[in-house]
């Protein structure tokens, strides 16, 4: 599969940066088409530009009249850059139907757990990894899955796990599962690039 991307962020974006650092090595087959934020201070944006990809700041305060949602505008600008798989890494916006209906099975996201397990609403952050320390588990990992209208329910498409240790912080485990979070994520997105990973399955 052609790998045209869309990217979605809300802050830094640091599992943006690691594709399109694999994408500029040749480890990653794929065209990155557009950087789109709900925040104007977004630090994606500026890797964007870095980089000459284009970049666009989207949200309820600035869409033009005619479009109705925020949605409806994200998906006309996704369309005239020929997008045909849509990144979210920290976009901290719902996606809502009128984009799952454009880009069904083709939104991806990362979350910093082993899903199922500390998804859902308000389960991001920080708040994921005080509750995987509180649960004495003794492992946490990372989760790509298909976007649905459910926070984290999608079909996860790959996971990696790794140790949680009795002297981790939420800091210091938020860190640890971001490195491997940078590793799976292209992985993911190579496996879909050669068809290992197939999205209508």
């Amino acid at each position: 599969m052609e790998l045209r991307l869309g990217f979605m962020a809300s802050h830094n974006g640091s599992n943006i940066k690691a594709i399109l650092e694999n994408i500029k090595t040749k480890s990653l087959e794929a065209k990155a088409k557009i950087v789109i934020s709900n925040n104007p201070n977004a630090g994606v944006l500026k890797i964007a530009k870095e980089r000459n990809i284009p970049a666009y700041c989207i949200n309820s305060k600035n869409i033009p009249q005619g479009f109705g949602s925020t949605e409806n505008f994200i998906t006309k600008i996704m369309n005239l850059h020929e997008v045909n798989l849509v990144i979210l890494a920290g976009y901290m916006k719902p996606v809502k139907k009128e984009m799952l209906e454009i880009y069904p099975n083709r939104i991806l996201n990362i979350h910093p757990s082993l899903l199922p397990k500390y998804g859902g609403k308000g389960m991001y952050g920080s708040s994921v990894h005080e509750a995987v320390i509180n649960s004495k588990d003794k492992e946490s990992g990372a989760t790509v899955h298909l976007v649905t209208p459910e926070y984290d329910e999608g079909k996860i498409l790959a996971q990696c796990k790794i140790p949680r240790y009795e002297k981790d912080t939420p800091k210091i485990l938020a860190e640890r599962v971001l490195e491997f979070e940078h590793v799976l994520y292209s992985q993911v997105l190579k496996d879909i690039q050669e068809e290992i990973i197939n999205l209508d399955e």
